[in-house]
C-alpha cells in the first residue's frame, strides 16, 4: 500500500474541511440536529469511557456500542460532576482564595460549546456560556457540540463510515486560540463587543475537518502566565492533590485530559506550557517544533510559543499531531515544515517495541542531587530510572554520571563564538563598555583568545547558566496585531485591555494588569538577542549532539513535583528550573511520558522568623511558587517536610527538529515498557458511566 505524502494529505485535509462545513450547513436546514435535547441514555455495551482511546472510541462506534453523541453526553456527565470551584472564594472569584483539600473539583473547563437551552438542561451556569455578548446564539452555522456530534451520527448510520481520523474524539482548546463558535479571551474579563473571534485557528478548522468535536475551551493562566487563575475562568487545581497547582499556562488542558473529561486537548508552550501540565497530570504532551504547527489565530504569538496535543497516550498524541501539523500560509514560520514532514503518519510510529540502534544522552546537567534539593531527589531517582527503561529496550544510553555533566565541556569550546555579543554581555568585567554601550577594548581579540584556549574564559558554563533572552516589544506587537486583525469594535490594542478589562486581586497572585502594563511601555520592537540565543544554542546543541552520536536527550520534565496553590517557592539553587524549558524554547522538540509517583515531597513555606534569603539567590529566576511569580513575602521562607503525597512525574525525550517520528518512538516504547499513566483516584467514574 502507498502511503500518501504530506503534501497529499494537506490537500485531502483541505477538501475534508470543505466537506465538514457543507454538512453541517446541511444538517442544520434538514432538522437532522436536536438543539436542546435532553441526555440520551449511557453507551450500551463494553465500551468504558475512563482512559478511553481514540482506538476505544472508535471500535465502539464502529462496532454500534456507542455514538458521538452518548460520547459527549458521557463527558459533560463528568464535567458537571467535576469542573467545579475548587476553592474557598469569600470575596468572590476576584478575591484572595483559600484551598480545600480533597476538593473533587478541578475547574479545569472555563466554556463550554453548547446552545443556551442545553446549557441550562444540563445545568451549567452561564458563566460556562460560549458567548456572554450573544445571549440568543442561535446561528444555524454555529453548531454546539452535541449537534455536531447528531451530525456525526447521521453520516456513519447512512454511509457506515466515519466523518475523518478524529471522529468522536471530544476536545478541549486552550482559549489562546480562536474557535469561531466560542469566546476567545484567554482567560481574561475584557468587554469584547464580540466575545467570539471571526474565523477559527488555522489548528481548529483541520481538527474540525477531520471529525473532532470541540467541547470546550480550557482554563489557562491568564494571557499564557504560569499563575494558576484567570480572571474570567477563576482559580483551577491539581486532579491529583487539588491543593496543588496543575501547571500552567495550560493548566485546564492538561487536567481536563488527566482526569478524564475530554479525549484530549490542545495546550500552548512559550516555555514549558505543554509539558509541565500534561507531566502534572500524568499525561503525554508533546512540543513539536514550533515551524510544525500553525499558530494562526493564537493570542498573543511569540518566536517560541509552540501548539501541541495532551492525550492520556503517546498514540494519541501522535493522531491529532498528524491533523494540525503542515504548512500554512497564514503563519510564514510554517514554510519551514515544508519538506520536512514525515511520508507516514506520525501515528505510525508510536507502536515501537525495541530502541535497537538508538543513542540517547542523559542530561545529568538537570539531575544532580548534589547542587539542588530535597525537593528534587524523587524525581531525579525516577528519572534515572527511566534512562534503565531506556536500555531494557535495546538504546545505548550515554549517562555521564550521577554528578557528571553531558554537554559543558562542548558548550566551553563552542560559546564564545555562537553567542558572541551575548556572551560578552555576560563579562561586563572581562568585556568593557563605555556609557554608550560601545566596546572599550578588542572584544574580537578576546572572544578569539577564548575559542583558541577555553580556560581563559571567565567561568564554567553549563546548560543551566543559559536563559531565553529578552524579546523587547514582542508581546506588545502581537497582542496588537492580533487584535487589529480580529477587529472588534471596543478592544483594539493592549492599552484597552489595561484601560477596560477586569482583573483579580490576589497578594498570592499577581494581577496580570502589571504584565499588560509592562508590555505598552515597550517603544521598540527588537528580536535580535533573542534570536541570536535561539541560533547559537541551536548550533551548539546540535554540534554537541553530533560529537556523541547522540540520537536524543533525556531528562526529568520538573524536578520539582507541583507546589501548594499560592505558597512560595525556594530561591534556584544552581539555576535549577521548577521545569526545564530551556531546549524547547530554541527549536527542539519535546514530549513528555509520565514516568512515575512521587511518595512524598517538600514544600516552602512562608515564616517571619526564617533567616531572609538574598536576592542574590534568585538570579535569572522570577523564583515563583504557587505557580505565580515571587512576591515581597517570599523573602522569609524555609523548606519543610516530608510530607506524604502521591504526585505524577514526568520525563522529558528531546530530538532534533522535526525529529518528531524519532520521539514517538522512544516515547511509545518506554510507555509501552512502564505503563506508568493512572488516573486520578478521587476523579472516578460517575453513577451510571460505563
Amino acid at each position: 500500500m502507498s502511503v500518501p505524502s504530506a503534501s497529499a494529505r494537506a490537500v485531502r485535509r483541505s477538501k475534508g474541511l470543505r466537506s465538514a462545513l457543507s454538512l453541517i450547513v446541511a444538517a442544520a436546514f434538514t432538522g437532522l440536529l436536536a438543539i436542546g435535547s435532553a441526555p440520551a441514555a449511557a453507551a450500551p455495551g463494553g465500551f468504558h469511557l475512563e482512559e478511553a482511546t481514540i482506538d476505544d472510541i472508535q471500535s465502539a462506534i464502529r462496532s454500534g456500542q456507542l455514538t458521538s453523541t452518548q460520547l459527549v453526553e458521557l463527558y459533560l456527565r463528568r464535567i458537571k460532576a467535576y469542573n467545579g470551584t475548587c476553592v474557598k472564594q469569600p470575596q468572590g472569584i476576584l478575591g484572595p482564595i483559600e484551598t480545600i483539600p480533597h476538593a473533587g473539583q478541578i475547574n479545569a473547563l472555563s466554556t463550554l460549546n453548547l446552545r443556551p437551552a442545553t446549557r441550562k438542561k444540563w445545568g451549567f451556569d452561564a458563566r460556562k456560556a460560549r458567548s456572554v455578548t450573544d445571549g440568543r446564539d442561535d446561528d444555524p452555522k454555529m453548531l454546539d457540540a452535541l449537534e455536531v456530534a447528531a451530525q456525526q451520527d447521521a453520516y456513519f448510520a447512512r454511509t457506515g463510515q466515519l466523518v475523518g481520523p478524529l471522529h468522536g474524539v471530544v476536545m478541549a482548546i486552550k482559549d489562546q486560540y480562536d474557535t469561531f463558535d466560542m469566546r476567545t479571551t484567554a482567560g481574561a474579563d475584557a468587554p469584547y463587543a464580540n466575545d467570539r473571534p471571526p474565523e477559527d485557528s488555522t489548528f481548529v478548522e483541520h481538527l474540525r475537518a477531520a471529525g473532532a468535536i470541540i467541547l470546550a475551551k480550557s482554563n489557562l493562566g491568564e494571557y499564557a502566565s504560569a499563575t494558576p487563575r484567570s480572571t474570567y475562568g477563576g482559580t483551577f487545581c491539581n486532579p491529583y492533590d487539588t491543593e496543588r497547582i496543575p501547571r500552567g499556562s495550560s493548566s485546564g488542558s492538561g487536567s481536563s485530559v488527566g482526569a478524564n473529561l475530554v479525549t484530549c486537548a490542545i495546550a500552548e508552550e512559550s516555555g514549558s506550557s505543554i509539558r509541565g501540565p500534561a507531566s502534572a497530570a500524568s499525561s503525554v504532551g508533546i512540543a513539536a517544533t514550533e515551524e510544525l504547527v500553525s499558530r494562526k489565530g493564537m493570542i498573543q504569538i511569540g518566536i517560541n510559543t509552540r501548539v501541541g496535543p495532551i492525550c492520556r497516550t503517546v498514540k494519541d498524541a501522535a493522531k491529532v499531531l498528524d491533523v494540525i501539523a503542515g504548512y500554512d500560509p497564514k503563519d510564514e514560520l510554517t514554510a519551514f515544515n515544508v519538506g520536512r514532514t514525515p511520508a507516514k503518519p506520525y501515528a505510525s510510529y508510536a507502536d515501537a517495541k525495541s530502541l535497537a540502534g538508538l543513542r540517547i544522552g542523559v542530561v545529568r546537567e538537570y539531575m544532580n542531587k548534589k547542587l539542588f534539593t530535597k525537593e528534587d531527589e524523587q524525581t531525579i531517582d525516577l528519572v534515572g530510572q527511566a534512562a534503565e527503561d531506556l536500555k531494557k529496550l535495546g538504546a545505548t544510553v550515554v549517562d555521564p554520571g550521577p554528578e557528571g555533566e553531558l554537554f559543558t565541556a562542548c558548550i566551553q569550546k563552542l560559546a564564545p563564538q555562537d553567542d558572541n555579543i551575548l556572551y560578552t554581555r555576560r563579562y561586563p568585567k572581562v568585556f568593557s563598555f563605555d556609557a554608550d554601550g560601545k566596546p572599550v577594548d578588542d572584544h574580537t581579540r578576546l572572544l578569539l583568545d577564548m575559542k583558541m584556549d577555553p580556560s581563559k574564559m571567565p567561568e564554567r558554563l553549563t546548560l543551566r547558566d543559559f536563559n531565553q533572552n529578552e524579546a523587547e516589544g514582542q508581546a506588545k506587537y502581537m497582542l496588537n496585531l492580533y487584535l487589529r486583525e480580529r477587529g472588534d469594535k471596543n478592544i483594539t490594542s493592549n492599552a484597552d485591555l489595561i484601560a477596560k478589562a477586569t482583573y483579580y486581586d490576589e497578594p498570592n497572585f499577581p494581577t496580570p494588569k502589571r504584565t499588560r502594563e509592562n508590555s505598552e511601555k515597550d517603544m521598540q520592537y527588537d528580536m535580535s538577542k533573542r534570536l541570536l540565543r535561539r541560533f547559537s544554542m541551536q548550533q551548539m546543541i546540535l554540534q554537541c549532539m553530533a560529537e556523541q552520536k547522540l540520537d536524543a536527550l533525556v531528562y526529568p520534565t520538573a524536578n520539582l513535583p507541583p507546589t501548594k496553590l499560592g505558597s512560595p517557592a525556594g530561591p534556584p539553587p544552581n539555576a535549577r528550573a521548577a521545569v526545564w524549558t530551556f531546549l524547547g524554547a530554541q527549536g527542539f522538540p519535546v514530549i513528555t511520558v509520565p514516568a512515575g509517583f512521587t511518595t512524598e515531597v517538600w514544600d516552602w513555606v512562608r515564616d517571619p522568623n526564617a533567616p531572609e534569603i538574598p536576592e542574590s539567590a534568585w538570579k535569572n529566576t522570577g523564583g515563583g511558587g504557587g505557580g505565580a511569580a515571587r512576591t515581597a513575602r517570599d523573602r522569609k521562607i524555609r523548606l519543610v517536610g516530608p510530607t506524604p503525597a502521591v504526585l505524577p512525574v514526568g520525563v522529558d525525550f528531546v530530538g532534533r527538529p522535526f525529529d518528531e517520528p524519532l520521539l514517538f518512538r522512544i516515547a511509545s516504547a518506554y510507555e509501552g515498557l512502564t505503563h506508568h499513566r493512572r488516573p486520578p483516584s478521587e476523579f472516578g467514574p460517575v453513577k451510571n458511566e460505563p
